[in-house]
């Protein structure tokens, strides 16, 4: 396996076997970093070893020893590795012979980067680079803030991790279900970022941390349907633009061009998540997704499923999806009725999904005010110049003015 590769299936792993032996993120980051540099180096020359993981964890370590001993604080550190050092050194066969010996702890890595005295944002920048192994770079590129800041924000997180003594651990049980909330949020959130701020790369990244659960908690149905949920909607992912960069909307796309296997997965997944006999609100939006692949679509079942989801939820924007669905069963006039109820002005899918009732109602006038709303407040190239052509279909020509040749 090429070490780019293992470095995508191994970091989280090594990131989180390290933090558990070190307990110090910053420490075990620097460590792990280290150890992969060295593979670079050694690999290509003396070949994988049999067990790239233990190889990495062992080489880490005992960089981390070498670090705390050349910075003369060893002896306030050691009572973290004592065990490890009283039993003398191993030989790095040790853990390179056996996987196993090697702990995942990544669970309790990603329960720590969510825990709730973090912010949001930080919850998001952690996961991103612990887990998914993103650098400072592309994680300041995905929020549109100087590498610096970002630097700054992941310092400050973990430090805070640090100072406030947040246990490196699984939560108990009383507490897990509303921490695996939080965590499934955060993953949520970042394939929502990629996917409609049309990053790819963070879209794969929220659907590698989402394998990752479903590997650690596999009868777990929220983290389930939320993987399935997220293949579901990437499997569409070549069809969204056209060769000429242009969205293209979903009854126009190439179905030829969906991920077929990666929709079988979606759905067995999906359907994993059902015999859990727990209808959670990912289970429900994976259900809606589903349905919106099967031509024709059945919107009487994909707007009673919206009504149980914004029931559960109470988000106005799952309100917005239903007047969709209701649009399409009852008219343009019984979607616009439910959307003129919504306070989501700084929402730009409501202006967008607004213009296009209005302008199928034949309310022109009111259509090209929605769309230039929806337009300011659109973040990608394609989202804008999908709008502009819409914000042009309905703005009437200017007739030429009598006696005038036109051009």
């Amino acid at each position: 396996m090429a070490l780019d590769a293992v470095f995508r299936d191994q970091w989280g792993r090594v990131l989180a076997t390290l933090i558990g032996i070190l307990g110090d993120i910053e420490l075990a980051e620097d460590a792990a970093a280290e150890a992969f540099a060295i593979a670079a180096e050694r690999w290509p020359g003396d070949g994988e070893p049999a067990n790239p993981a233990g190889w990495l964890v062992r080489t880490a370590r005992n960089r981390a020893i070498d670090q705390l001993r050349r910075q003369q604080v060893l002896a306030g550190k050691t009572t973290l590795l004592a065990r490890d050092l009283e039993a003398g050194p191993q030989p790095p066969e040790a853990l390179m012979d056996d996987a196993a010996t090697i702990p995942d702890e990544r669970l309790e890595l990603i329960f720590t980067c969510c825990h709730p005295a973090l912010a949001l944002e930080a919850q998001v920048a952690l996961t991103l680079r612990a887990l998914g192994g993103l650098s400072t770079d592309e994680i300041a590129l995905a929020f549109l803030v100087p590498s610096e800041t970002m630097s700054k924000r992941l310092t400050r997180a973990k430090h805070k991790i640090r100072d406030a003594g947040i246990p490196f651990a699984v939560p108990p049980d009383h507490q897990l279900p509303d921490r695996l909330a939080a965590v499934l949020a955060v993953v949520y959130l970042i394939f929502n970022q990629g996917w409609g701020g049309g990053r790819v790369d963070l879209a794969a990244e929220a659907i590698h941390l989402g394998r990752a659960l479903v590997g650690l908690m596999p009868d777990e149905p929220d983290v389930l349907a939320l993987l399935a949920l997220m293949l579901l909607h990437d499997a569409r992912r070549a069809a969204r633009t056209d060769a000429d960069g242009e969205l293209v909307p979903l009854d126009d796309q190439d179905r030829t061009l969906w991920d077929t296997r990666q929709i079988d997965e979606g759905r067995a997944l999906l359907q994993r998540a059902m015999t859990r006999r727990r209808t959670g609100p990912y289970l429900l939006q994976a259900a809606i997704a589903d349905l919106h692949l099967h031509e024709p679509r059945d919107w009487r079942q994909i707007a009673a499923l919206y009504q149980t989801l914004a029931q559960q939820t109470g988000s106005p924007i799952v309100e917005m999806n239903r007047a969709i669905a209701v649009a399409e069963i009852d008219g343009p006039e019984a979607g616009l009725a439910i959307l003129d109820r919504l306070d989501l002005d700084h929402y730009r899918y409501f202006h967008s999904t607004r213009a296009d009732l209005l302008r199928r109602a034949g309310r022109h006038s009111e259509a090209r005010h929605a769309y230039r709303r929806a337009l300011d407040l659109a973040q990608t190239e394609p989202e804008q110049r999908f709008l502009a052509g819409r914000l042009a279909e309905t703005t009437p020509s200017v007739p030429s003015q009598p006696g005038c040749a036109s051009t």
